[in-house]
């Protein structure tokens, strides 16, 4: 850990419920394992064989959509960009501005459990930039660059 950022405790279930919006079946995060303040943060999202898009994507051949795991990197960023930003609370919502550079490497299948590296790159007062890792152990399944926006929710 570098001296500009401070540890933060690891996040359950409840806490993670308190600090984003999403809920089930959209909520793609299921624990936060570190965070570090202003500069990244490693979550993880079981993947299990009872997720809805299962049933469609594919049958016979159950994957993990790609766009859904930028969801789940996206939703850990935002955690991230809360507490770095001392959003607890606050109301306000992280939307996406962009995606890029968007690869992906490896299947994600039933039965996983789901790293999210994210690195906040840049940070501005309401625009944070991430790069964003997805992985099975040692093997990358996406890797993305994106951007997000702190704004209030919609009235």
């Amino acid at each position: 850990m570098s001296d500009s950022g401070l540890a933060a405790t690891a996040y359950d279930i409840q806490k993670i419920l308190k600090a984003l919006p999403h809920r089930y079946p959209l909520l793609l995060v299921d624990r936060v394992v570190s965070l570090t303040i202003g500069e990244e943060i490693h979550a993880l999202k079981a993947v299990t064989f009872n997720e809805q898009f299962f049933q469609g994507h594919f049958p016979g051949r159950p994957i993990m959509p790609g766009v859904l795991q930028i969801e789940a990197l996206a939703q850990a960023a935002a955690i991230l960009a809360i507490e770095t930003l001392d959003l607890a609370g606050s109301g306000k919502l992280v939307y996406f501005m962009s995606i890029e550079e968007a690869k992906f490497r490896n299947p994600v299948e039933p039965g996983c459990l789901l790293d999210l590296h994210v690195v906040m790159v840049q940070k501005r007062s309401r625009i944070c930039k991430f790069r964003g890792k997805a992985m099975i152990g040692e093997k990358i399944t996406c890797e993305v660059m994106f951007t997000a926006m702190v704004a209030e929710p919609p009235a």
